[in-house]
């Protein structure tokens, strides 16, 4: 029987900010969404890159396993659920091996119908990344072209299945950066009580050249970084909404 491949856009054998410690990071490739701040448009299109068995990803791991002892493997993208069937193969693998597996993705192509072949992914998965774009469906829609429904359902389906999750947001100026939602997203966080870890990160357009070179156009050509302060502040908000959730939350079970 051979064994099931997956198409890979590429490998990064020391990762240190895709999970905790030093990761073995892999870029799966192909993705369904398109965010406009994306800055791996590479790895978009599916069916490309280099093809290969989870067992040979494995055999490459090993040649760095020394350097991973405090870390793992991170699955990242592209979207790596968009390949469950290798995605799983893999993280099995490595779970055999007693290695700390981390899914980042953004959940976009989890459904209630498809979610047997997601549980399949999960079931070896120590730690999921989660990006969540928007809190607001439409805004959302505008900003990658897919709403958030179920996104939202797969991070509920995350909570109840107990697996870990740290929560990722870009704050882009003027897309991603309202405060009022800042504060509703918080308040929706403060459900989920499985979440490990908030990352507020401030968006940058240091792939400009990247999309030039693909020849393609730059999604925000007149957007500005966003400042370190600015990425601050917006994660203060979300803290703030996931505060008063939680406060909400434990002031409704005393009246019950």
């Amino acid at each position: 029987m051979s064994e099931i491949t997956g198409h890979i856009h590429s490998i990064d054998s020391f990762g240190t900010v895709d999970g905790p410690g030093v990761r073995f990071v892999v870029f799966f490739q192909g993705c369904p969404i398109r965010c406009r701040y994306c800055h791996n448009p590479d790895t978009w299109e599916f069916g490309r890159g280099r093809t290969a068995s989870a067992s040979e990803i494995m055999a490459e791991y090993d040649t760095y396993k020394e350097f991973m002892k405090s870390g793992g493997i991170t699955a990242t993208g592209g979207e790596p659920l968009a390949q469950p069937e290798f995605l799983s193969e893999l993280f099995s693998l490595a779970k055999s091996k007693n290695i700390h597996t981390c899914l980042d993705t953004s959940g976009a192509v989890y459904s209630p119908e498809n979610h047997e072949r997601i549980d399949n992914v999960l079931k070896y998965t120590d730690l999921v990344m989660l990006d969540i774009k928007h809190f607001d469906n439409d805004a959302h829609k505008r900003l990658t072209g897919v709403g958030n429904t179920n996104i939202l359902r797969f991070a509920e389906h995350l909570r109840d299945l107990k697996i870990p999750v740290w929560i990722r947001r870009v704050v882009v100026p003027e897309l991603t950066d309202d405060s009022d939602e800042l504060f509703r997203f918080g308040r929706y966080l403060s459900t989920l009580d499985n979440l490990k870890a908030l990352d507020v990160l401030p968006y940058h357009d240091m792939a400009r050249t990247k999309y030039q070179q693909l020849g393609m156009d730059y999604p925000l050509p007149d957007t500005p970084p966003m400042s370190k302060e600015g990425a601050i502040k917006a994660k203060n908000i979300i803290m703030d909404g996931l505060l008063a959730g939680i406060r909400e939350s434990k002031g409704k079970f005393r009246n019950e």
